[in-house]
């Protein structure tokens, strides 16, 4: 069985010609937008730190979460340029869980951010389901150029 990133073998289009490997590589834009994903939420959640800074006058301001916040947000962008690596998308799925999970220890604000971004992972891990599944029948338009 052939890995979804390296195209694979597809098999018989819709009008019944054989379709190919696709022409061009239809993972880099996926993973152009999981990188670009990285890249805003690392934003949104060094953003909490405004929140928790200012909210009940800085009551939640405290060193273990201002170090948690930021190394965070430093862990995103730098996973941002690593959507290349086979580990990406379990990295991608651990970052946003730390987004969600103790984003509700540190303040409900990052809860709430990191839910919405679990959602928008959810989303993407279904386009990337989906689009293996095209590649596999041959249904993208760069197999039968």
């Amino acid at each position: 069985m052939s890995k979804p990133e390296t195209g694979g073998s597809a098999g018989p289009a819709l009008d019944g010609t054989t379709a190919h490997a696709p022409s061009v590589d239809p993972w880099k834009g996926l993973r152009g937008i999981m990188a670009g994903t990285l890249f805003l939420e690392a934003i949104v959640i060094g953003l909490v730190l405004t929140v928790i800074a200012r909210l009940d006058d800085g009551a939640h301001f405290q060193s273990w979460k201002v170090w948690f916040v930021s190394l965070l947000a430093v862990a995103m962008i730098a996973a941002a340029g690593l959507q290349r690596r086979p580990w990406a998308i379990p990295m991608n799925i651990v970052l946003a869980t730390l987004a969600v999970i103790p984003g509700w220890i540190v303040h409900w604000s990052m809860g709430v951010c990191g839910l919405m971004f679990a959602a928008v992972w959810a989303y993407i891990l279904y386009l990337r389901y989906d689009l293996s599944r095209r590649i596999a029948g041959g249904y993208l338009p760069s197999q039968h150029d």
